[in-house]
């Protein structure tokens, strides 16, 4: 590319703060569906925000099923396609800078929806601005793509996909760097565990923020008229590692106390033995791994008291080389007296050939911007590419930032915000011509 990207990022980068904190103050969590709103109102707030940037810019816009918009750069039917999102997981508490505004200290940069999505898909929006205006020849059609239920199922995309052609090959800038050509099989039970009515009665209802996007960071429940609490640390639920789980901690701390006796002492030992701590599966027989995408990975994130029994949501994302059968004949084995387990999400793994042309082009301009290597890696997250037709995870993180997203403070440094934006316009170009 004979231009100077990086003087061009520069040159233009307040603008681009000004338009991503306009969007980051929308409120996009998702709600009620409402009419034209079927994510709720805070997701479709942000679609149309962004839809009038982009339109601003001067690209052709288009809003599909109320659900999923794109701005589109070329009049092609065929395309290459970059998709994103705008909804965003709830704030939370215990936030150091307003979570739904654009903040800056030392360098860096805060918000819900940074990093996860808003920053990286609006700096390929704008960045695709900066290339248009530079009257660069482009052989192919493009499209800025951009859901709105990303966080809660991706079910936008059978909307979009409904009505309009998948692209030809594109990418997602919502996982990792380098170029992630698999994403791990996801599946969450229910484990159903009964108790006689009478052992139950001197339990409370455990309270906490507890959801399956993360590791319980708090969690308490009265015994016999005691409350109980135990603090963790919350981290992404596919990074458990990262975390203190409040569960298995909640689990230890009335253990230690001699607060439960007979089963249910037994049951919360089990917690402890089979979870604490064991983030690989090793507890419950579980860990399997492979060579493609490393060790099975087990997040417990809610422990409920409902109807005679103890109900513990666990989630699993295990390797591209194994699959749900295998871990659910293998969990049955290591339940609690009187459990039933319940399959409540499932997502098979995905997987793209990682020698493919376009993969390999992703993986050079990785590589020529960055100077580190580009080899194609997997994760254990879930992104649109399962979703989406023909397209792979790029970005926006770089190797050792990781568990930053669905955090309170969650970042990104400016440094790193604007190398995405170059390595994502050198890609879009590249993937143009």
């Amino acid at each position: 590319m004979s231009v100077d990207v990086r003087k061009v990022i520069e040159e233009s980068k307040e603008q681009f703060y000004q338009d991503l904190d306009q969007v980051l103050q929308v409120e996009s969590v998702k709600g009620e569906p409402e009419q034209h709103a079927p994510f709720g109102k805070g997701p479709k707030a942000a679609l149309e925000a962004v839809m009038a940037l982009a339109q601003s810019y001067g690209f052709k816009t288009k809003i599909v099923n109320d659900a999923v918009g794109y701005a589109q750069w070329g009049e092609g039917e065929e395309y290459i396609g970059v998709v994103g999102h705008l909804d965003v997981v709830p704030a939370g508490d215990g936030w150091s800078f307003p979570p739904f505004k654009l903040s800056k200290q030392n360098q860096r940069f805060y918000g819900r929806g940074i990093l996860d999505n808003k920053g990286p898909i609006l700096a390929c929006l704008f960045g695709l601005k900066l290339l248009k205006d530079l009257q660069l020849p482009t052989k192919k059609t493009i499209r800025i793509i951009f859901g709105t239920d990303e966080e809660s199922g991706s079910s936008d995309i059978p909307l979009y996909l409904s009505e309009e052609k998948a692209p030809q090959f594109g990418f997602t800038p919502d996982c990792k760097y380098p170029v992630v050509y698999g994403e791990r099989g996801i599946v969450n039970y229910e484990i159903e565990t009964s108790f006689p009515e009478d052992i139950l009665r001197s339990l409370g209802d455990f309270v906490g923020d507890q959801a399956r996007d993360h590791v319980p960071d708090e969690l308490s429940v009265a015994i016999a008229g005691k409350n109980i609490q135990a603090i963790g640390k919350r981290a992404p639920s596919n990074a458990p590692e990262l975390g203190k789980n409040a569960i298995t901690l909640l689990a230890e701390k009335i253990l230690h106390e001699k607060l439960v006796t007979g089963q249910l002492a037994e049951y919360f030992s089990w917690i402890v033995t089979s979870l604490a701590n064991q983030h690989y599966g090793e507890g419950l027989g579980i860990d399997f791994s492979d060579a493609d995408s490393g060790k099975l990975m087990i997040t417990p994130y809610q422990l409920i008291k409902k109807d005679g029994q103890l109900s513990l949501s666990v989630a699993i994302r295990y390797p591209v080389s194994v699959t749900e059968t295998e871990v659910t004949k293998e969990l049955e084995k290591h339940l609690p007296l009187n459990s039933q387990l319940n399959v409540t999400r499932r997502i098979k793994s995905s997987h793209f050939p990682k020698e493919d042309a376009n993969v390999q082009l992703l993986a050079k301009v990785y590589e020529e911007v960055t100077g580190l290597d580009g080899t194609p890696v997997t994760t254990t997250g879930a992104t649109y590419a399962r979703f989406v037709p023909n397209i792979v995870a790029f970005g926006p993180s770089f190797p050792g930032q990781k568990g930053i997203a669905h955090n309170q403070d969650e970042y990104m440094d400016e440094e790193d915000l604007l190398l995405n934006m170059e390595i994502y316009m050198r890609a879009m170009l590249k993937l143009m011509e």
